[in-house]
C-alpha cells in the first residue's frame, strides 16, 4: 500500500520577507514550516503543502489526511464576535480556505489534525468560539522546550495517545472558549485552558501545543494510521 498523502496548510506573505529584487517585493509568497512535513514523513506519510488558491473540495478529494498548521489569529467575525484590542494579525482568505477544508474533510471522513491555530479553527468550524487573548501562554524558550503540563481527559483519543499527562510547549494567545457542536475538551492546563479537543464520531482531533517540534509525537502516528485505514 502506498503512503497516505497528507495536505499541510501554510500562510501567505509577500516576497518582502526575503532578499527579493525590489520589483518582487509585493509578490505573493506561500510559507510553510518544514517541521510539519518532517513529522508527517517520519510517521509514514507523504506530506504535500496546500496553497490558498486551491478549491477545498477538489483538494480534499485527493488527500488521505489534512493537517491544519499554526499561524495567525482566527478572524472573530467567523464566530460572531468583534475584534478585541489584543487581536493579532488575521488572514480572512486563509480562514475561508481552511474552514472549507474542515467541512470537506468531515464530509468525506478524511482524518484531520489541527495544531495550535488549527485547533482554534476546527472549533470555530464546528460552531464554537474563541477567547481572543490569554496572558502568559507564549513561551520565549526554544520550540522544542517543554514548559508546562497538560492533563488528558479520560476516555478521549488523546488519553489513549498520551496517557494521563503530557509536558508540552506553548505558543499561543488565543484559545478555545465555547466548544463547538459535537466537540469535547480532551486536555486542560493548570489554568483551565483547553489544550486539546476531540470530535467523537469524526476522525478529527487537535492540540493547542506544537508537537511537530518534538520528534516522534504520537499524534502524528494517529493521523497516519487513520489515513492508512481510509485507504483500505
Amino acid at each position: 500500500m502506498s503512503q497516505p498523502l497528507v495536505g499541510i496548510t501554510g500562510r501567505r506573505r509577500t516576497a518582502s520577507v526575503l532578499a527579493a529584487p525590489a520589483g518582487f517585493a509585493d509578490a505573493p509568497l506561500d510559507i510553510y514550516f518544514a517541521d510539519y512535513a518532517t513529522a508527517v514523513a517520519a510517521a509514514g506519510g507523504t506530506p504535500v503543502f496546500l496553497p490558498l488558491d486551491g478549491v477545498a473540495a477538489e483538494i480534499v478529494a485527493r488527500l488521505d489526511g489534512v493537517l491544519l498548521a499554526g499561524g495567525e489569529d482566527v478572524d472573530p467575525s467567523n464566530y460572531g464576535a468583534s475584534p478585541a484590542p489584543e487581536l493579532g494579525a488575521i488572514d480572512p482568505h486563509r480562514d475561508a480556505f481552511e474552514l472549507a477544508l474542515v467541512t470537506e474533510a468531515l464530509y468525506r471522513g478524511v482524518p484531520l489534525l489541527g495544531i495550535c491555530r488549527g485547533q482554534q479553527l476546527l472549533n470555530v468550524a464546528m460552531g464554537g468560539t474563541l477567547r481572543q487573548h490569554v496572558d502568559g501562554h507564549a513561551q520565549e524558550e526554544h520550540r522544542a522546550e517543554r514548559t508546562h503540563d497538560v492533563r488528558m481527559v479520560a476516555g478521549t483519543r488523546h488519553a489513549g495517545l498520551y496517557g494521563e499527562r503530557a509536558r508540552v510547549n506553548s505558543f499561543h494567545h488565543q484559545t478555545v472558549d465555547r466548544l463547538g457542536d459535537g466537540v469535547v475538551a480532551a486536555a486542560f492546563d493548570d489554568d483551565g485552558v483547553v489544550e486539546a479537543i476531540d470530535v467523537p464520531g469524526q476522525r478529527a482531533i487537535a492540540v493547542q501545543w506544537h508537537p511537530e517540534s518534538f520528534g516522534g509525537d504520537p499524534v502524528f502516528d494517529w493521523l497516519i494510521t487513520a489515513a492508512q485505514e481510509g485507504k483500505r
